[in-house]
């Protein structure tokens, strides 16, 4: 092998993937050729990090490819001695069932076990699996990094650049600290081959910026203020554009992409994106991270519920402005077998956190006056109170859109309307109705988080709280003393909750549709493994 040439830093990592294209992502550590399946395409530089995004067109729908990566004509992918399987991409077939995995909130290295990873685990899983029985996609729904929580790996490289004892500490403050806290994500080699065969779809939640980044304008007065911040959400744009939101884009969204255009005419691309950053900072129209996709006859919509939100008024704020609201109800026109909505933040939480998240807005609104509405909001922050239901107007217009679709007002009604979540660190299932309306719609809440950070057990005591009769009563009468509406939907958690580290798998097929949650555990050679939690029809 030709050690002069370029190596992979990261990847490959399978992004989108379509019935006749897919693209693959990797980084390298110069500038090259990057070269899969006789296709080639040229590294674009961000401050000295070098990018490749291959777009392998003119493929059969439902056909499979071993592939490798070459840089500058040197294969570099697969490397010598892998214990898994060569890697594979996979077009999609709209005729045979579909199944997309889907969960969120993971640490790749933590100070403290937490346990089996769960995504470590699924890849032992699929180098057994017939191929046929693997994912159509990889849904990553929010915290894929730790911004604010970095792990040894990301810390070791923060101390040798600068003063972790001077703000932010062992936070990321820039875009090359970010950079390496992808690195720490995706170098595993076990991460770094389930990425390499299984496209993915990918959102950002808080943490991947900053713990309740975006909970409230005073929130955001906050941490404006600092002087690190700037630098710090700069660089969270611009590693999430390249990481993250560009495999999310079809080749034909891709063509049209002005942001794509500009950073490969730039020699250099980090000011090209440090503008865009900015500009998405402040909502611009125009910039849109959420995306949608088609899977056979499941629409998938996936929903950026952080970085449009409307918060700089207590009493009128929105989880989605309105622009991308409409985008929304847009996206779910049509006559769907299924639809999925994917929202980092789940829509519906046990009934007494519902309630008291409804409370605090209302308080912080000024629903008990202006010196509860301080207290209010150290509430908030205190407890991470901004989900939907903290949201109330927007949680009404996610209730009339359900409605809407079970009643087939934005055609056929669907056989299940699945609203997948995460972030809470724990995993459940809850089936929904909407009394007094027209739905036909079987209409479910899937949660799965996370993918691999525990939650402690003095946490779980008071979620389970919540959960029960008593907090429910507890979290609605609050509620109603602040003159919150009762809720139009009705739903109840059905299966979990569990607290393990887990992956869940959707299944449609035609009119059919099942749900798998699986549990990361140890085999007896210690190595992560999935264990069936619950399986269940959704239609």
């Amino acid at each position: 092998m030709n050690e002069t040439a370029p190596v992979l830093v990261l990847g490959p990592v399978l992004r989108y993937a379509g019935e006749t294209a897919v693209s693959v992502w990797l980084e390298t550590d110069r500038a090259c050729d990057a070269e899969v399946l006789g296709r080639r395409a040229r590294t674009f530089e961000v401050a000295g990090h070098h990018y490749a995004l291959v777009v392998v067109d003119g493929l059969q729908p439902g056909s499979e490819h071993e592939y490798q990566v070459a840089l500058d004509g040197v294969v570099r992918w697969p490397e010598p001695g892998s214990e898994f399987p060569p890697s594979v991409l996979r077009t999609l077939d709209p005729g045979r069932p579909q199944r997309l995995a889907f969960g969120s909130c993971r640490q790749a290295e933590l100070p403290v076990p937490h346990g089996p990873d769960a995504l470590d685990a699924c890849a032992r899983r699929l180098a057994g699996t017939p191929r046929d029985r693997w994912p159509d996609a990889l849904l990553l729904i929010g915290d894929q990094i730790y911004a604010d929580e970095t792990g040894p790996a990301a810390r070791r490289f923060i101390a040798q650049r600068r003063d972790p004892a001077v703000p932010p500490g062992y936070e990321a403050a820039d875009f090359a600290e970010y950079c390496a806290l992808y690195q720490e994500a995706w170098s595993d080699p076990a991460m770094r081959w389930l990425l390499s065969v299984v496209p993915t779809i990918m959102i950002f939640d808080d943490h991947d910026v900053h713990d309740d980044w975006n909970s409230s304008a005073a929130w955001r007065a906050e941490f404006e203020a600092k002087p690190w911040w700037r630098a710090r959400i700069t660089g969270a744009y611009q590693s999430y554009w390249i990481y993250q939101h560009l495999g999310n884009l079809s080749p034909a969204e891709l063509v049209a992409d002005e942001t794509w255009r500009e950073v490969r005419q730039a020699a250099d691309a980090a000011a090209v994106l440090a503008g865009f950053a900015l500009r998405a900072d402040r909502r611009d129209a125009g910039i849109r991270f959420s995306v949608r996709r088609d899977f056979g006859n499941v629409r998938v919509v996936v929903i950026d519920s952080r970085s449009r939100r409307v918060i700089d008024d207590n009493s009128k704020r929105l989880m989605l402005d309105q622009a991308e609201w409409e985008w929304v109800t847009e996206s779910v026109t049509g006559d769907w077998d299924h639809v999925v909505l994917a929202t980092s933040l789940p829509l519906l939480l046990p009934r007494g956190i519902h309630g008291v998240e409804a409370w605090n807005e209302a308080v912080c609104g000024g629903a008990w006056g202006r010196r509860f509405t301080r207290i209010g909001e150290r509430v908030r922050q205190a407890l991470d109170l901004e989900h939907w239901a903290a949201f109330g107007q927007s949680f009404e217009n996610f209730e009339r859109l359900l409605a809407g679709l079970g009643a087939g007002s934005y055609g056929a009604p669907p056989a299940s309307v699945t609203v997948i979540s995460g972030d809470v660190h724990n995993s459940y299932l809850a089936p929904a109705s909407l009394p007094g309306t027209a739905s036909r719609s079987a209409i479910w809440q899937a949660v799965c988080s996370p993918v691999h950070n525990v939650l402690p057990p003095r946490f779980r005591r008071g979620y389970q709280f919540a959960e029960s009769a008593a907090g429910g009563l507890l979290g609605t009468a609050l509620a109603r003393l602040t003159g919150v509406r009762k809720p139009g939907i009705r739903w109840r958690i059905s299966r979990g909750p569990w607290f393990d580290n887990m992956l869940a798998t959707l299944e449609f097929d035609g009119r059919r549709g099942r749900i798998r949650f699986d549990r990361a555990t140890r085999d007896p050679r210690g190595r992560g493994q999935l264990e069936p939690a619950c399986e269940t029809d959704l239609a």
